[in-house]
């Protein structure tokens, strides 16, 4: 079973809903440890700076870190999973650099990009998969909630509504759009 990072829904929306605005950061902690090991592909905010703001850096690895692009997706998911996206962006780059036609590695990087609010690099992590091939319901959810995350709602709504269209029936796009109008409607927006 391979475990994609995926955008959430539901549970993320739960924690949102209950999370006072001082207890923010924990309802994140919460999140990531009940949400991300459960997802195939996606995440949740309502702002910029919701999820998007986190200041932890790109990591550097070690020469020979991972020297196969199978074993850089296992330390990249495993660190994923962790909310250590400095790493986790670090070893999907390296598994893109090795395998260079691996959707996985580019949709991990594009995620671990938008949670260190690194979207000029998710941007071209998301270009390149829509190069690899046909756009999927993952690419526009995953897309749709990078755009959320930076706080533009238009296009979050767009790429939300695309994946709705190619999967009337996923339940985490459902989600999505839903989390997407709850903080539409608490901006006012």
């Amino acid at each position: 079973m391979q475990i994609v990072p995926v955008h959430i829904g539901r549970v993320g929306q739960a924690i949102m809903k209950t999370s006072r605005p001082g207890q923010f950061g924990l309802g994140l902690v919460l999140f990531a440890a009940l949400a991300l090991p459960l997802s195939g592909c996606s995440s949740s905010g309502i702002g910029a700076s919701a999820f998007g703001s986190n200041s932890v850096a790109i990591a550097e690895l070690e020469a020979g870190a991972a020297t196969t692009p199978q074993v850089a997706l296992v330390k990249a998911r495993g660190h994923f999973r962790n909310s250590d996206f400095g790493h986790s962006a670090a070893y999907y780059k390296k598994a893109v650099e090795l395998a260079p036609e691996n959707a996985e590695g580019y949709f991990g990087l594009a995620a671990s990009y938008d949670r260190l609010g690194r979207f000029d690099l998710s941007d071209r992590a998301y270009a390149a998969l829509a190069k690899l091939s046909t756009p999927s319901v993952q690419y526009h959810n995953n897309l749709g909630y990078s755009y959320m995350l930076r706080g533009d709602l238009k296009r979050a709504l767009a790429s939300f509504r695309h994946a709705e269209r190619l999967d009337p029936d996923n339940i985490v796009v459902a989600n999505n759009l839903q989390l997407l109008a709850d903080a539409a409607n608490s901006t006012g927006a």
